[in-house]
């Protein structure tokens, strides 16, 4: 992209704006994994306790920080993510305790940056991030994961398009917001304040 996602603007906002934004509307304690020195003026800062280890870093620096057992993890580079998608997540990730992440896979792809993690998954982040392994996807194992499939996600009323990725200067020439034939509008239950 050239320069931090986060600051890229989109339609009028921050990237980093509209993921805010958008946890905001599903809980009230939300954080933000990063420098301080760059997203203090937004709210609460997480600093990664591994540094320069990508995404798993991220995410187990957010969950070692949470107090609460479910934590949505979601990344400002994937703009068009609903809040009913999200509470959609919440419902699915409460259903099963069992499960230490919930996470959607369209495709061959999985989504691990907009997905809920409970904060023991931080215990199995921990060990490959100290062996140098930063795979997230490597960590999905069939006893811990509950895989929310492409078909399912239809069923339910939305289309894989939410997971659009803005990587590239491309990317963010070619996004638009859903349209009503992407997704359908969909009333959800507001779930309690129980992310990070």
């Amino acid at each position: 992209m050239g320069t931090d996602k986060a600051f890229v603007v989109l339609q009028g906002r921050q990237l980093v704006e509209r993921a805010l934004e958008l946890a905001r509307s599903v809980t009230s304690t939300v954080s933000i994994v990063g420098d301080p020195g760059k997203f203090a003026r937004f709210g609460p800062v997480v600093e990664d306790i591994f540094p320069a280890c990508g995404p798993l870093g991220g995410i187990h620096a957010a969950l070692r920080g949470s107090e609460t057992d479910l934590n949505l993890i979601l990344a400002v580079d994937v703009p068009f993510v609903s809040a009913a998608l999200l509470q959609y997540l919440v419902r699915r990730s409460a259903e099963s305790p069992a499960a230490l992440v919930t996470v959607a896979r369209t495709g061959r792809r999985w989504q691990p940056l907009c997905a809920i993690y409970r904060r023991r998954f931080a215990d199995l982040a921990e060990p490959s991030l100290r062996a140098g392994r930063y795979k997230i996807d490597a960590l999905f194992d069939q006893k811990h994961t509950q895989v929310i499939t492409g078909e399912e996600l239809v069923a339910a009323g939305f289309s894989a398009h939410l997971f659009t990725n803005v990587n590239t200067p491309e990317d963010l020439a070619a996004a638009r917001e859903p349209s009503p034939s992407d997704t359908q509008e969909r009333k959800s239950t507001v779930y309690p304040p129980i992310l990070k």
